[in-house]
């Protein structure tokens, strides 16, 4: 029937249910009370469909309100019926049913009891699933050479882990998979950087960090989906998660846990300098080896020869043989040791030559992306980067001017 005959009264607007259920959403959808609000009660009636969305009320004494909380939602292992939560996300009206509900993002556990109690729980599960199992725990590599460091791109944490490894490994490459580690975004940014990390080329090993925090700050690495993100990891992961007495799940699936980010920096990047000490010893060490092997083996052969002439002091051709092998072996040693020794001397010159300090002497410069990764080819960086040039003797600020691809 066509809403202009029907009988009205003088002033009176007739609406349709759609058209009723239509304002209210609007009216709804517009306050911005409604729009990001979080909601405490007791969960009641919860059901999961095939679908994968999660349907439930909360309630309390007085007042009961429906709720929604689609697939990718996060906290629903903390839906169950009788459990009390904070519930948050937006009010809005479903059309069809005209029925108001919570439309929620995010579900978590009432106070430091309940989220002790989830924690547990989810410890317990993941342990019997194996995926803390120490046989299954892989080293850090001695010399890795691309080391992906995932965590907040500012802040204090970023710059530790950064000033150590160009201190201990400056020729070990940096790559910074960015993400939120704390918040509403932070589990799914944490999921979607160890995916980057298992897709990009060349990675030997990832840091995950985080300052400290409290409890509901550190959340998120408490959290199922960020704990199997670790486990799928194709390389090593170092966790250094809040402070030295703080442990989350992420720790207890990584491959390490470090104290602090320095700490894992420390674990995970050699020093150069500890490197060089280490072969200089190996080599005085083989020496000396060297040398003692030459004095016994002279050694016998002198015993030797005393008791051939001793014995037989008439057979003078087998004794000038002795002499003339004795000299043999003694020219052969000496060869021998010179040229263990220069082979040393090569390698070690070799090593020195790395230093960063002896490759800056000989004319050449490190640049990199101020506050960014080490330059190797100039279509890594674009006109306007700032560049920190690390010469000899003090660094130079520059900007890239124009970008020219090599052959």
């Amino acid at each position: 029937m066509a809403q202009d005959l029907l009988p009205t009264l003088p002033g009176e607007t007739v609406f349709t249910v759609s058209q009723a259920n239509a304002y209210l959403k609007e009216a709804l959808d517009s306050d911005p009370v409604l729009a990001d609000i979080t909601i405490t009660g007791e969960v009641s009636g919860y059901r999961r469909p095939a679908s994968g969305h999660h349907y439930f009320a909360l309630r309390d004494a007085n007042s009961t309100v429906r709720c929604v909380m689609f697939a990718p939602g996060r906290g629903a292992n903390y839906l169950a019926d009788g459990t009390l939560v904070l519930a948050r996300g937006r009010i809005s009206l479903y059309p069809a049913r005209g029925e108001v509900q919570l439309y929620t993002s995010s579900v978590r556990p009432v106070g430091l009891g309940a989220l002790q109690a989830a924690f547990e729980e989810l410890k317990r599960k993941l342990e019997a699933e194996g995926l803390f199992d120490q046989a299954r725990k892989r080293p850090l590599p001695r010399f890795p050479q691309r080391i992906a460091v995932i965590t907040s791109p500012t802040g204090a944490v970023i710059q530790d882990i950064l000033n150590v490894l160009r201190r201990r490994y400056p020729l070990g490459e940096v790559v910074i998979v960015a993400t939120p580690v704390q918040g509403e975004t932070a589990v799914a940014g944490v999921v979607s950087a160890f995916a980057a990390v298992n897709a990009a080329p060349g990675i030997d090993a990832a840091i995950l960090a985080r300052g400290g925090g409290s409890l509901e700050d550190l959340w998120p690495f408490n959290d199922e989906a960020v704990a199997r993100a670790i486990f799928a990891c194709r390389v090593p992961v170092v966790s250094a998660i809040g402070h030295e007495t703080d442990f989350t799940i992420a720790d207890f699936v990584a491959d390490i846990r470090a104290p602090t980010p320095s700490a894992a920096a420390e674990l995970i990047a050699p020093d150069w300098r500890e490197l060089a000490r280490q072969v200089k010893m190996h080599a005085q060490s083989l020496g000396a080896s060297l040398d003692g092997q030459v004095r016994e083996a002279r050694l016998a052969l002198e015993l030797a020869r005393d008791r051939l002439g001793g014995r037989a002091p008439e057979l003078d051709v087998p004794r000038r043989r002795i002499e003339d092998l004795l000299r043999s072996a003694g020219l052969a040693a000496s060869r021998l040791i010179e040229g263990k020794a220069a082979a040393l001397r090569t390698a070690q010159a070799a090593l020195n030559a790395l230093g960063p300090s002896q490759i800056l002497e000989r004319g050449y410069a490190i640049v990199r992306i101020t506050d960014g990764p080490v330059l190797r080819r100039a279509t890594n960086t674009k006109p306007g980067d700032p560049l920190t040039v690390m010469l000899a003797e003090g660094t130079v600020q520059a900007e890239t001017k124009s970008v020219t691809a090599g052959p």
